[in-house]
């Protein structure tokens, strides 16, 4: 059997049907080929959106290039395997945490976009024009590549310019990791956006939770230092996953190294003061947890899609215009 056929060929499907059941079939028929059409014409107009509002375009554009290219300017050859600089550890985790701030808050300004759209989405969806479903599932088509270019645009000069870990596999799971960190951002704004009256506090909602995600992410207070009746902060911040995620990516294959050596002049003789395993170990990350923290991220992207979803399933239902 062929799954989701791009063309269904029937022969008199409601033949020998009683009238309830080929009423369901017509039913079924119709609302697949209403769907599909509602996504197609929804992701073209999408697409006119980014198109058509240059600004966004062009600011996220470059925001991307002058972020990876600032940022790699900044940190350029940042120093590893050294006798006494700390083996480039604090540099890279610095860089780490900022990127992730950075990439966090550059999707702010889709907020009024969203909140524009979310008016027309309201007239449109309350008269049956089309489904809140449909336009969840155009916006999600149309921003995967668009935010994919965005993560390469800004990986690509950030990670050799900084000289991270030459592997490509290792740049392939950074910028797969950063295009992660975009869409949860998207997804997280689109959700905001849903429950925000306005611009002013949709702005200020979106910085509150990010300031509070970046305070419990794990760089500034260790979690063994959290509170108790703040440590679900620490499990549901979007800074701790790919910030975990970018170190393990950035150590594991150098567990063995020493990264920082002492010598004793007399002796001639070096000795190990800090390998890639000590960094891991004292962020707790003592096993190869990526693909775990991937699949959270993927979990965030969805549930506040969801969420936004749902909320705007409940506004529509209440919309009278």
């Amino acid at each position: 059997m062929i799954h989701d056929p791009p063309i269904l060929l029937l022969d008199e499907p409601t033949s020998g049907l009683d009238s309830t059941s080929a009423l369901q079939v017509m039913e079924l028929l119709s609302s697949m080929a209403i769907l599909k059409f509602e996504i197609l014409v929804l992701c073209e107009r999408f697409w006119k959106v980014i198109y058509r509002t240059k600004q966004l375009l062009l600011a996220r554009t470059m925001q991307a290039l002058v972020g990876g290219f600032g940022l790699g300017s900044v940190y350029i050859k940042v120093r590893n395997n050294d006798g006494g600089g700390g083996g480039g550890v604090a540099e890279r985790l610095g860089l780490f945490a900022f990127s992730l701030s950075f990439l966090l808050s550059s999707t702010v300004e889709a907020l009024p976009i969203y909140l524009q759209e979310r008016r027309v989405l309201m007239k449109e969806a309350s008269r049956g024009a089309y489904r809140v479903s449909s336009y969840m599932i155009a916006n999600t088509i149309v921003f995967l590549p668009f935010l994919f270019s965005v993560a390469i645009l800004f990986s690509v000069p950030v990670y050799w310019l900084v000289g991270l870990n030459p592997s490509f596999l290792a740049f392939a799971f950074f910028t797969f990791v950063v295009w992660l960190i975009v869409l949860m951002a998207s997804s997280l704004v689109l959700f905001l956006s849903a429950v925000s009256p306005d611009f002013i506090s949709g702005n200020s909602l979106i910085c509150t939770v990010l300031g509070a995600f970046f305070l419990f992410s794990g760089y500034f207070i260790p979690k063994e230092c959290v509170p108790k009746y703040w440590i679900f902060m620490y499990y549901v911040s979007l800074y701790r996953y790919p910030l975990d995620s970018l170190l393990v990516n950035e150590y594991w294959s150098v567990r063995g190294d020493c990264l920082v050596y002492h010598q004793q002049q007399q002796q001639q003789q070096h000795y190990c003061l800090l390998t890639g395993n000590d960094v891991l170990k004292s962020r707790g990350l003592e096993r190869d947890t990526r693909w775990l923290n991937v699949g959270i991220m993927v979990g965030f992207f969805v549930f506040y899609r969801v969420l936004c979803w749902i909320i705007l399933v409940r506004r529509v239902s209440k919309t009278t215009i």
